[in-house]
């Protein structure tokens, strides 16, 4: 078994290491990391507001989904991604799947919808990395990006050319999710978020 020894962001490592070693490491590690084709990187912690606005996106789906075929999934649950270059494991902050993964597992491969919220380290790879990765996914249909300062919502929605790029802004705006038969309001994603003042140029 692989030992996880982080510092600050980055796993000290002198080698890559293999997925199966790296799920096996999670199960032992305080700390979560995420895995790409090899390299694995420690996550940061997060503020109050990126769990309250992700609690609250689970929270919406969840009441939503109860007694139906899809389930939400939080931040505990991996998502695995498979390309030609390796393999990726991420933890987005919320997901659904119709198809789970055996229960005995630690990661989903068939999301449907994938949440992530931004917060200002995690904007690069959120809009770049992630966003190639969880679209390469053949059962994705809807990708959500989620501001946690103001009230905006990015969405990747699969269309008959690929996927195509939606702005969600104002807590009056509710975003539509038919593939799961749900809705998701802005004005629950928010719910007590308290928004910074504006700052003069």
């Amino acid at each position: 078994m692989i030992t996880l020894r982080t510092t600050t962001a980055l796993l000290v490592r002198d080698f890559l290491v293999t997925s199966e070693d790296y799920l096996e490491g999670e199960l032992h590690s305080e700390v979560k990391h995420e895995y790409v084709a090899g390299v694995v990187h420690a996550m940061a912690c997060g503020r109050n507001v990126h769990n309250d606005v992700a609690g609250n996106v689970f929270l919406s789906f969840g009441i939503q989904l109860r007694g139906k075929p899809c389930r939400p999934y939080n931040s505990d649950t991996k998502v695995r991604v498979r390309l030609r270059t390796g393999s990726r494991f991420y933890y987005p902050d919320a997901e659904i799947t119709c198809q789970p993964n055996p229960p005995n597992e630690t990661y989903q491969d068939q999301p449907v919808v994938v949440v992530e919220v931004i917060s200002d380290s995690t904007r690069r790879t959120d809009e770049g990395e992630k966003l190639d990765g969880y679209c390469a996914l053949p059962s994705l249909e809807v990708y959500l990006l989620v501001e946690s300062e103001r009230a905006l919502v990015i969405a990747y929605r699969r269309g008959a050319t690929g996927f195509v790029r939606e702005v969600y802004s104002g807590l009056d705006a509710i975003i539509p999710l038919d593939c799961i038969g749900a809705t998701l309001p802005l004005v629950e994603i928010f719910e007590t978020v308290v928004f910074p003042a504006p700052t003069s140029e």
